[in-house]
């Protein structure tokens, strides 16, 4: 083994290691947030792989760091068709690096423009994609970007062994949470929607001809069973799921 294999597995192996242990999707996103910063990117995005009418980035992603504003531009100015890196990801499962000055100009003169605009005043130039799936064979793709040097070969050996096992375990995170979704109670699911209207624990109790007591029972009842930190993340997560509207 070389001096630079033995460097590469001494990086990599607790990482994957760390990922193993994580049971929520805040776990993965604290992961990757340190993660990006140890390979000098700016920025992460784990995104399902869009289908072929696609026209939102946002819909697709799992877990970001991208900024808000980024994406919106992005969504708004209807990059997503028409991307060269979509019509990459959809064609080879190769991890590849991309530079948005070579990348733009497979892209019509208008959207390349824009394009090449938009991810160089955010510092997003550079950076890497991994395709990925899952056990069930769902696609997606973990990116990594920035305004670093091209990742170096090993670095990309890394990423992509890491890729790997985040997606993996992202996908059992996800599949638990769905499956404790299902077991919430008509009742439960009545209160995540009015606290997603907006409604206090106490016009909730007012609604539903319950005492205030019972609703919270519920509400904490429903978080926990989303594995949700507070009210709030459970709501989001429930929406999510499409388990309220």
């Amino acid at each position: 083994m070389s001096d630079q294999d033995t460097i590469s597995a001494h990086r990599i192996e607790p990482l994957i290691a760390e990922v193993a242990g994580f049971r929520t999707q805040f776990d993965v996103f604290r992961f990757m947030k340190r993660a990006t910063e140890l390979y000098g990117a700016r920025a992460f995005m784990v995104v399902n792989l869009p289908g072929p009418t696609a026209q939102s980035l946002a819909s697709s992603s799992i877990i970001t760091n991208w900024p808000s504003d980024l994406i919106s531009e992005f969504d708004q100015g209807g990059l997503l068709v028409g991307s060269p890196v979509l019509a990459h990801l959809r064609r080879a499962s190769i991890p590849f690096r991309y530079d948005v000055e070579q990348n733009h100009l497979r892209r019509d003169p208008d959207s390349a423009s824009v394009s090449r605009t938009l991810f160089l005043r955010f510092r997003m130039g550079r950076g890497a994609y991994f395709p990925v799936h899952d056990a069930s064979g769902a696609r997606g793709a973990i990116s990594f970007g920035g305004d670093r040097e091209p990742f170096t070969t090993e670095e990309m050996m890394e990423l992509t062994y890491l890729s790997i096992f985040v997606f993996q375990q992202l996908a059992e995170i996800r599949e638990l949470d769905s499956r404790n979704g299902d077991m919430l109670t008509e009742r439960e699911l009545d209160c995540l929607n009015w606290t997603a209207a907006g409604k206090t624990s106490v016009e909730i109790a007012e609604i539903l001809t319950l005492s205030e007591h019972t609703i919270n029972h519920y509400l904490n009842r429903a978080t926990k069973k989303l594995d949700a930190v507070n009210r709030t993340q459970a709501v989001a997560k429930a929406l999510r799921f499409g388990l309220i509207k």
